[in-house]
């Protein structure tokens, strides 16, 4: 790298466009206040460009720092996911690990983290399922499966415990250029059916009770519990629906035939969380979570936010 241009210094550069603040930066990087303005010194000085606009408050990035933060973040990630995958290296002496994965992370995610699993856990016993939510919740409870990923209803499970993944709001999406042809994404809404999901899944009864705090109702014609399956229907021209981002993702050879907007009524979003025994694996779930983060910020926040610029901090990794 050129000199002057250190790992602590993107560190305090990507704090810095995250929190807007030479204080917010010292705060998330555990560095002086004077350490990090020298660091942020440095770093401009290495490339000869200013990264930031220092006279504003709070400070913004220029051209050329929002054009480096890209680039920053994908270095950073590079590096945290490799510091991820040692530790994951370190499963070896587990006898045996059941894990229960949702469907959202089929595309890619899930074959990655399997494989570094395999190449980590030679002499383990491996099983994997794929389910909904709230079976995969079920299992855990029960002691069938050791780590499950799911979506969380925030309540508390006894023997049970959660740990925080990533947030994604709702979105609604509709046939490509039905908006515009009906005059908006709240036309839409009401000039098409509407397709929900199961409501024997968790995704399904967010949906449905929101639109019920909301008093919003629509005529019951359509159930699907597949992603897939639901994106099908909506890129033929069979109605509109509601789902995550990760849903609209998983039908990605679907997109030229849909579009995503942000809802046109209240937002709300959900929680997707590992979750094990409490009594199982020590710092394994700890770890395993740390490494899904990352993981996730790659393979599935990445792409969403080229295809849907517009859920940039709102889809998001929550960090515990």
């Amino acid at each position: 790298m050129l000199k002057g241009v250190s790992l602590r210094g993107l560190e305090v550069f990507e704090a810095l466009a995250a929190t807007g603040s030479v204080a917010g930066a010292s705060q998330a990087t555990g560095l002086s206040l004077p350490a990090v303005s020298q660091q942020m010194r440095n770093l401009e000085t290495a490339l000869g460009v200013e990264l930031v606009d220092h006279a504003r408050r709070p400070m913004v990035l220029t051209p050329a720092g929002r054009s480096f933060l890209t680039r920053t973040r994908a270095v950073l990630g590079q590096l945290r996911l490799a510091q991820d995958e040692l530790s994951v290296m370190e499963l070896g002496h587990l006898p045996e690990l059941s894990l229960g994965m949702i469907d959202d992370f089929d595309n890619d995610l899930t074959p990655r983290l399997v494989t570094m699993l395999a190449d980590s856990m030679a002499g383990c016993r491996f099983r994997l399922i794929t389910a909904p939510s709230h079976e995969i919740k079920a299992e855990v409870v029960a002691q069938r499966l050791h780590v499950g990923v799911a979506g969380s209803s925030g309540e508390v499970m006894d023997g049970v415990v959660e740990h925080p993944l990533v947030l994604e709001p709702y979105i609604l999406v509709c046939g490509r250029g039905k908006a515009a042809e009906l005059g908006g994404a709240e036309a839409v809404m009401h000039a098409l059916p509407f397709l929900r999901y199961d409501r024997a899944q968790l995704i399904g009864r967010q949906v449905e009770a929101q639109l019920k705090r909301l008093g919003l109702d629509f005529p019951d014609r359509f159930e699907i519990g597949s992603h897939l399956s639901l994106m099908t229907l909506v890129a033929r021209g069979a109605g509109w629906t509601l789902t995550t981002p990760m849903g609209y993702m998983r039908a990605v050879r679907q997109h030229g035939a849909l579009e995503a907007h942000p809802l046109p009524f209240a937002p709300f979003a959900r929680t997707v969380s590992l979750f094990a025994g409490a009594d199982w694996g020590g710092t394994v779930p700890r770890d395993m979570a740390r490494t899904l983060r990352h993981l996730i910020g790659e393979t599935v926040i990445a792409p969403a936010l080229e295809v849907l610029p517009w859920l940039d901090g709102e889809l998001r990794i929550l960090d515990t």
